[in-house]
């Protein structure tokens, strides 16, 4: 109640970005007061056995994780920690750090509890990044979303991907091959067949020659037909990967009820306009695939009942990112409380 009535307003009257940075500040610092930790703790995290799940390989504590994009430098891995997810996926990361697009490129639409972005890979790198991750105290479970640098050329991705996937091998305990976000130009063509198959194939090589691979998974657009999708799924059993994450933003603006300066701006769409979409993906993965791949559900997650359904079509995990932001740290809670409540 707290972050609704007066936590969100207060951020609200910030920039989107403003506003994240400053949470970001004082979550850091705030985990710096002695007893902190623990009252967050208590607040936010819920232990039960009933919540564990043993995904491709990895003993989740619960199903309920951080979706990239939050945390793209890893430097709050120890602090979202405490606010009770299951998992924290950090990045996207790029080889090299880069500034991303020009600002303003976060954009609220509260009307449609949504959010456009087209912030564009921006981040640190990954020498930052893995120096951050081999620091960190906690043992949440933690995910590498890799992206390519905007200036390499797509012929040239591969390498990009390979760099990071080598750089973060022994701090990271999944991978996620991001192919499908809609702000760095061209990208998205690397989710073509051929293109798709040749880097996930050379990605499982250099997998295949550790002592003890990591799982890598692939995470896809809302925005794919079910051909494309039939295709995701060929090449995923083809290549071996451990999972799907579905979905990333869309660039679809269907149906959305805020100011139309709002609802041009260019970028992903996140937030409830992309909750049942995105299920609809889960949901045709899971059924074509006869639940034989692990699929992580994100996409419009606002309620326990949002990510109940995610669940209840397919998912094996689900992560939030947008309905964090709307809804505050109590969601990751909720969540969890309606898992168990529903017996899943």
């Amino acid at each position: 109640m707290l972050y609704q009535s007066i936590i969100k307003p207060l951020l609200f009257k910030l920039s989107p970005e403003k506003a994240h940075y400053v949470v970001a500040d004082s979550l850091r610092w705030m985990m710096k007061i002695p007893g902190v930790k623990s009252i967050f703790s208590s607040l936010f995290q819920l232990e039960d056995p009933r919540l564990t799940r043993t995904v491709f390989g990895i003993q989740f504590p619960n199903p309920v994780g951080l979706a990239a994009g939050f945390d793209k430098n890893a430097s709050l891995v120890d602090e979202f920690s405490n606010l009770g997810f299951g998992f924290i996926e950090v990045g996207t990361v790029t080889p090299k750090a880069q500034d991303g697009n020009p600002q303003p490129r976060l954009f609220r639409l509260p009307a449609d509890h949504a959010l456009i972005n087209r912030m564009g890979f921006n981040n640190e790198g990954l020498d930052a990044m893995k120096a951050r991750l081999a620091k960190r105290t906690s043992k949440v479970i933690v995910g590498g979303n890799l992206g390519k640098n905007k200036v390499t050329p797509n012929e040239l991705a591969e390498e990009d991907y390979c760099l990071g996937f080598e750089a973060l091998f022994d701090v990271v305990d999944y991978f996620v091959v991001n192919v499908s976000s809609p702000n760095t130009p061209n990208l998205r063509d690397l989710q073509e067949k051929e293109p798709l198959k040749k880097l996930l194939s050379r990605l499982q090589a250099l997998n295949a020659l550790k002592p003890s691979p990591k799982p890598i998974l692939l995470k896809i657009a809302p925005d794919l037909s079910n051909a494309q999708l039939d295709d995701v799924l060929e090449i995923v059993q083809e290549t071996n990967l451990a999972g799907i994450i579905a979905t990333n933003t869309t660039l679809s603006r269907e149906g959305l009820q805020s100011d139309a300066s709002l609802c041009q701006e260019t970028g992903g769409l996140s937030g409830k306009p992309l909750t049942q979409r995105s299920t609809e993906v889960i949901a045709y993965l899971y059924q074509h695939s006869q639940g034989k791949i692990p699929i992580i559900g994100v996409g419009g997650i606002h309620s326990a009942e949002d990510a109940l359904d995610k669940l209840r079509a397919g998912a094996s995990l689900v992560q939030v990112y947008t309905g964090f932001v709307y809804e505050g740290p109590c969601l990751i809670k909720k969540i969890n409380q309606g898992i168990i409540q529903s017996g899943l």
